[in-house]
């Protein structure tokens, strides 16, 4: 068999593997919470081998499901825009500790305007404390952030992330910035509700359900973007212990993996929590990051972007993000746009 072919052989098994996700997820609402028969840990084990690219772009590649954004899809992605009107995704910085947020961003005034001389030019500064990582603050997730069985994307072994910083898959792969189409998958205007309650599993027919009331489809290279209103049920009612979040089940791995997702983006950690996979806390990051390569935007605050896209009945959209520029940084602090 050529390489071409047992890569299309590859990928039809991988959509053949999604759809039977989906199939098997075709049950009540009590029972799609509970277990079910893609849920268990030998499978969780099996689809970091099945999902998995390393190799696919290289024995020495860095960049993962990224590579997918070619200069081809950054040229439509542009095309997409039509009033060129732009919204923030980033969740203004969480400053107080909270049960969600214990690492809130800290922010010191360094040079006061007080302080400075009332003639001629001065200036003021100010330093922040940023522990990015976590269920609270808008970020980025490099491709050495999660290790399975001590190795990282494209087989490196996590050894390769010391003190000094990430040697391999570190943030500054993506210095080069993201510009790519964006898909709003809005789970809980799907469901129709302000927001979906902590806990709640979404699997790959809702979001095939999706694709079908908004009339769009994530197709490869894209930035997939989960709604749940996570920041609208925390405005509303405040925080909450974060053991318990709306997220995707671990079915849907196969799911974006047949499709070619590029970036996996979200208003909180993507995983539905707890994950429904006994011993497996975050399946989703896990498969995403490690087997697939594919980085992950956490935390988003997608409320406006939300309101704006149901306002013009559109849910495509150009999405550009530059992470910080840190040398052997596991992630960065983000501020994506969406601009249609």
């Amino acid at each position: 068999m050529s390489d071409t072919e047992s890569r299309t052989s590859r990928r039809q098994a991988i959509g053949q593997l999604a759809a039977g996700a989906a199939m098997a997820g075709m049950a009540t609402s009590a029972q799609a919470q509970g277990a079910r028969p893609d849920s268990t840990p030998a499978d969780f084990v099996r689809l970091q081998k099945q999902l998995s690219n390393w190799g696919r772009w290289g024995a020495d590649d860095q960049m993962g499901a990224v590579n997918l954004i070619t200069p081809a899809k950054r040229k439509a992605a542009i095309a997409t825009v039509k009033e060129g009107v732009c919204f923030s995704m980033a969740r203004n910085a969480e400053t107080k500790e909270a049960v969600d947020n214990p690492t809130p961003i800290l922010r010191k005034t360094t040079r006061t305007g007080a302080s400075v001389a009332k003639t001629g030019i001065a200036s003021t500064s100010d330093t922040f404390f940023i522990s990015y990582h976590g269920m609270a603050h808008t970020h980025m997730d490099s491709l050495c952030h999660f290790v399975y069985d001590g190795k990282i994307y494209n087989g490196y072994s996590a050894d390769v992330v010391g003190e000094d910083g990430a040697a391999k898959n570190s943030i500054l792969n993506f210095k080069n910035g993201i510009i790519t189409r964006g898909v709003l998958m809005d789970m809980a205007r799907y469901k129709g509700v302000d927001w979906l309650e902590p806990g709640t599993a979404i699997y790959p027919e809702d979001l095939e359900g999706w694709e079908k009331k908004a009339g769009v489809k994530v197709r490869a290279g894209d930035v997939m973007i989960v709604r749940t209103g996570r920041w609208a049920r925390r405005d509303a009612k405040g925080p909450w212990a974060v053991q318990q979040l709306a997220g995707l089940h671990m079915s849907c791995a196969p799911w974006m993996h047949a499709r070619d997702v590029s970036i996996l983006g979200g208003d909180d950690a993507q995983d539905v929590l707890p994950s429904l996979v006994e011993g497996v806390s975050q399946p989703i990051h896990a498969l995403c990051i490690v087997a697939m390569g594919m980085p992950i935007f956490d935390n988003l605050d997608l409320e406006l972007v939300g309101r704006e896209a149901e306002k013009r009945k559109r849910w495509e959209f150009l999405v550009t993000a530059s992470p910080a520029a840190v040398p052997g940084a596991t992630g960065s602090v983000l501020n994506p746009i969406a601009t249609f």
